[in-house]
């Protein structure tokens, strides 16, 4: 197994049991995500701007890597600072920008059910660019398993998990007054078009990026969330009037901005060291953990869709990672 496929190849015992623990890990704080947001709530509404949440969480994880920098953790690099490497890392914070403002304006023009379905054409586009700009050629066998990826994402999603209190299964942690009939207009398929592509670019480009400057992860990241917290700055005192940037804040948001802010640089560390493909498959099994944390804090039930969805996710990763 290449790094490409799984970033373990060449790596001793202690190197892959590490990597495993970080995926592993990862995959835990992704699933616990929704369930985290879900206990937050108070009265059935978020307590404060989710714009505030994102900027905490892009400033967290700029202060971990400065950190990480100051503390020696990861060697700074000799000579002068390479500030003239930072400039592309601003494309990469404007396309996530983008990408997550996409998300809430697709809400308008789509059902909470026809978006979590059709979002996983995502992974489609990742795979695209994956092969498009890094020239790493898939497999059938690895292009299949993609595909029950994506079969899996959208069986989970139109009904993994179940409200016993109405029997009618449907989105994960989906809590609406009526149910909303499944429609997408014109412009909202353009537009969910336009965020998988974007979501796709993001990935690769950020990757492509990461691998080909030898630079510290830490500083590569620093360089990153620097544009990350300017932009989400400038999004949150452009978003009008609401609460204050911590008013409304728990214990379980702060741990919702701490966990994002970790798994952010996992992420990253996946992004360099393996793959935007191995980042597909974390996000993918994360659906498991979060289906279980569900069911265990929100007494949501598990469907036969969800053990579906189960299955093929482990199909596919048999698939694109077991011996050919």
């Amino acid at each position: 197994m290449s790094i490409e496929d799984g970033g373990m190849s060449h790596q001793g015992r202690p190197r892959q049991a590490r990597w495993t623990l970080m995926l592993l890990l990862s995959t835990a704080m992704y699933g616990a995500h929704a369930p985290l947001l879900a206990l937050c709530r108070v009265d059935g509404r978020m307590p404060f701007r989710p714009s505030s949440a994102v900027l905490l969480t892009e400033l967290t994880k700029l202060l971990l890597c400065a950190f990480s920098l100051l503390l020696g953790w990861q060697a700074w690099p000799q000579g002068a600072p390479p500030w003239r490497q930072a400039a592309p890392f601003a494309v990469s914070a404007l396309l996530y920008g983008a990408n997550n403002n996409l998300v809430i304006y697709l809400q308008r023009y789509m059902d909470p059910s026809t978006y979590q379905v059709l979002s996983n054409l995502k992974i489609g586009s990742t795979a695209l660019f994956y092969c498009l700009c890094l020239r790493h050629r898939l497999s059938a066998r690895q292009g299949l398993a993609l595909l029950l990826l994506m079969a899996a994402g959208a069986c989970y999603a139109a009904g993994g998990l179940q409200d016993p209190g109405n029997n009618l299964p449907g989105p994960p942690l989906a809590a609406v007054a009526s149910p909303m009939p499944l429609h997408i207009t014109p412009l909202g398929l353009l537009l969910l078009v336009l965020y998988c592509l974007i979501s796709g670019l993001s990935s690769v480009y950020t990757e492509l990026l990461m691998k080909r400057q030898r630079l510290p992860l830490a500083l590569q990241n620093l360089f990153l969330y620097t544009f990350g917290v300017l932009l989400n700055l400038g999004l949150h005192a452009g978003g009008g009037p609401g609460p204050g940037l911590l008013e409304g804040f728990s214990g379980w948001a702060a741990l919702v901005v701490l966990s994002q802010a970790v798994n952010g640089l996992l992420m990253s560390a996946v992004m360099k060291h393996g793959s935007s493909i191995t980042r597909l498959f974390v996000v993918s099994c994360s659906l498991v953990v979060n289906a279980v944390l569900s069911a265990a804090l929100l007494r949501l039930q598990l469907t036969a869709s969800f053990f579906l969805a189960t299955l093929l996710i482990g199909l596919a990763v048999r698939l694109y990672y077991g011996r050919q």
